[in-house]
C-alpha cells in the first residue's frame, strides 16, 4: 500500500521551469494559498460529481463506440454477405492496429497541445465519418482503406482520455472513474452485437446487403455522439476556467488545491521538449505496466473479436442468437470492473486485483477449451471477459499512481496504449477459422499471457515494496518527490 506523501508548503510560480530529474517537496501552485473560500466535504464530493458527470461519462461513451466501431468485422462477418477468408479478416483487424499504434505518439502529443475539449471530439467524428463510408465499399482494397484510417483517427482517444482523467483526479480516486469509464465503454460496446443484429435486418433497403447497413449506422451513431463530446468534454485543471458552464472559481480552486495535495503536479509544467519527453522512456516501470496491458488486452481483444464466432462456431448457436449472447458476457463484466475499482481505491490496491483476475481467466480459458457442456463454456466466455477488462481497467489505475509529471504522464499513456494494440495485433492472429471449433491455439496464448502477468505483477510489487521500505527509512526518493511511495 502507498500513503499520501507530506506537504512542504512550498509556493510555485504557475509558470515555473522544473526539472522533474530533481527531488522536490510536495509543491504547490498559485492556487495552493488560496483557501479564503471554505468547501464542506458534502460541497466537495458535489464538485468531484460535477467533473464524474462530464469527464467520466463523456469519454466513457467514446470510447464504448470506438471499441464498438473497431471489433464490429466480426458481426459483420457473420453477417450474411461478408464471408471473407480466414487471412483476409485478419489483415482486415491488423491494417487498423498498426497506424492506431504508429500514432499514438503524436496523439499524446497532439491532445496535450490542442487540448482534450477539442482533440478528442474531433478524433470521434473523423472516424466516424471514415465508418459511415466503409457502408458504402465495393472491395477489398477500399475495406483496407478504410480500417487503416480509422486506426489513425481512433489513436488519438485512449490515451488522450486515459491522460485527461488521470490529471483530473487523486490517485485514490483514479481506480473508480477508470472503472466507471471502462464499465460505460464494455456496457455500450456490449450492445454491438445487439444492433449489428437489429441494423442487418435492414437487408434488401436500396438493394443493400446488411453488413453494409451495420458499417453506416454505426458510423452515424459515432458522428452523433462526437457532437456531444464537443459540448461535454472539458480541458485540463489549468485551462478549465475556458470551459463552458463548469466549475465556478472558487470550485476549480478547491479542485486543483487537492490535486497538489496529493502529488504537486497542477501548475509545475515545463515547456515541450522533445528530447526530455523522450527521456521518459527510460523508466523501465512504465514498459512493465505497458507490458501487463498488453497481455491483457491479447485476451480481451481475441475475445470481442471472436466472441460471435465461438458462440456460432464451437457452440453452435445461430447467427442472431451469436450476436445476441455476445452481450451478456460484457454486462457481467460491467459489474465486476465496478466493484474491484472501489475495492483497489478503498485499500490503495492495483497488482495484487491484477494477479487475481490472471488466476479467473485461467479457469474461464480452461472451461472454455476442456469441457464439452455449452453453459460451462458460456460462463467460460463470462470469466475471461470479466477478468481481462478488469485488469485493464487496474492497469490504468496502477501506472498513473506510480508517475509524476504531465509531460510524462503523457508518454506513459501513449506507450500503455501502443503495447496495448500490439495485443490487439496478437488477438486478431491467434484465433483462427482454420481452428475451429476447439480454437487450442487462441487458448494457449491466452493461457500463457495469464502466466506472464502474474510473473511481471509479482516482480513489479516486491520492487515496489522495497522501495517504499527506503522511503521509509530516509534512503530514496520516489519520482523526484519526498515522501511519495508507490502503490502496489
Amino acid at each position: 500500500m502507498a500513503v499520501q506523501p507530506t506537504e512542504k508548503g512550498m509556493a510555485v510560480s504557475n509558470h515555473v521551469e522544473s526539472r522533474e530529474d530533481a527531488p522536490q517537496t510536495m509543491e504547490g501552485s498559485k492556487y495552493e494559498a488560496s483557501e479564503e473560500q471554505d468547501i464542506s466535504p458534502a460541497e466537495g464530493r458535489k464538485i468531484i460529481h460535477k467533473l464524474d458527470r462530464r469527464l467520466v461519462s463523456a469519454t466513457g461513451v467514446m470510447f464504448a463506440i470506438s471499441l464498438m466501431d473497431r471489433t464490429n468485422l466480426g458481426n459483420a462477418n457473420i453477417a450474411v454477405g461478408v464471408r471473407y477468408a480466414d487471412v483476409t479478416k485478419s489483415l482486415a483487424v491488423l491494417l487498423f492496429f498498426v497506424p492506431y499504434i504508429i500514432f499514438q505518439w503524436p496523439s499524446a502529443i497532439l491532445a496535450k497541445k490542442i487540448g482534450p475539449r477539442y482533440f478528442l471530439p474531433g478524433t470521434c467524428l473523423t472516424w466516424g465519418i471514415v465508418m459511415t463510408c466503409t457502408g458504402f465499399i465495393k472491395s477489398w482494397k477500399e475495406l483496407a482503406a478504410m480500417r487503416i484510417l480509422i486506426g489513425i483517427f481512433e489513436a488519438g482517444l485512449f490515451p488522450g482520455a486515459l491522460f485527461l482523467l488521470q490529471v483530473w483526479y487523486t490517485r485514490y480516486e483514479v481506480h473508480k472513474r477508470y472503472g466507471t469509464f471502462y464499465l460505460i465503454s464494455i456496457l455500450g460496446s456490449s450492445f454491438s452485437g445487439v444492433l449489428a443484429f437489429a441494423f442487418q435486418q435492414m437487408a434488401g433497403v436500396n438493394g443493400w446487403l446488411g453488413w453494409r447497413w451495420i458499417f453506416i449506422w454505426e458510423g452515424v451513431l459515432t458522428v452523433l455522439i462526437a457532437i456531444l463530446g464537443f459540448f461535454l468534454i472539458i480541458d485540463f485543471p489549468e485551462k478549465a476556467q475556458n470551459s463552458r458552464k463548469f466549475l465556478k472559481p472558487y470550485e476549480l480552486e478547491y479542485v486543483i488545491r487537492r490535486l497538489n495535495k496529493d502529488r504537486g503536479e497542477v501548475g509545475v509544467e515545463p515547456a515541450f521538449n522533445l528530447k526530455e519527453y523522450l527521456k521518459s522512456g527510460l523508466d523501465i516501470k512504465i514498459w512493465a505496466f505497458g507490458f501487463v496491458f498488453t497481455l491483457n488486452t491479447l485476451q480481451s481483444y481475441s475475445i470481442s473479436f471472436f466472441l460471435p464466432l465461438i458462440l456460432n462456431n464451437k457452440l453452435g448457436f445461430s447467427v442472431g442468437i451469436s450476436q445476441l449472447m455476445s452481450t451478456s458476457p460484457y454486462i457481467f463484466t460491467a459489474f465486476w470492473i465496478f466493484g474491484q475499482a472501489w475495492f483497489g481505491d478503498k485499500f490503495h490496491l492495483r497488482g495484487p486485483i491484477i494477479i487475481a483476475n490472471s488466476l479467473a481467466s485461467v479457469v474461464g480459458l480452461c472451461l472454455l477449451a476442456r469441457t464439452k457442456s455449452a453453459g460451462s463454456q458460456y460462463f467460460g466466455t463470462f470469466l475471461v471477459c470479466g477478468a481481462t477488462n478488469s485488469s485493464i481497467a487496474t492497469v490504468m489505475a496502477w501506472q498513473a499512481n506510480n508517475i509524476r509529471g504531465l509531460w510524462k504522464r503523457a508518454f506513459a499513456s501513449a506507450a500503455l496504449i501502443t503495447l496495448g494494440g500490439t495485443g490487439g495485433i496478437i488477438g486478431a492472429l491467434v484465433f483462427r477459422s482454420q481452428d475451429a471449433p476447439q480454437y487450442f491455439p487462441g487458448m494457449y496464448a491466452c493461457l500463457t499471457a495469464c502466466a506472464l502477468t502474474i510473473l511481471i505483477v509479482s516482480a513489479l510489487d516486491l520492487h515496489f515494496v522495497r522501495m517504499n521500505k527506503k522511503v521509509d527509512r530516509g534512503e530514496a526518493t520516489i519520482e523526484g518527490l519526498e515522501g511519495f511511495k508507490y502503490t502496489i
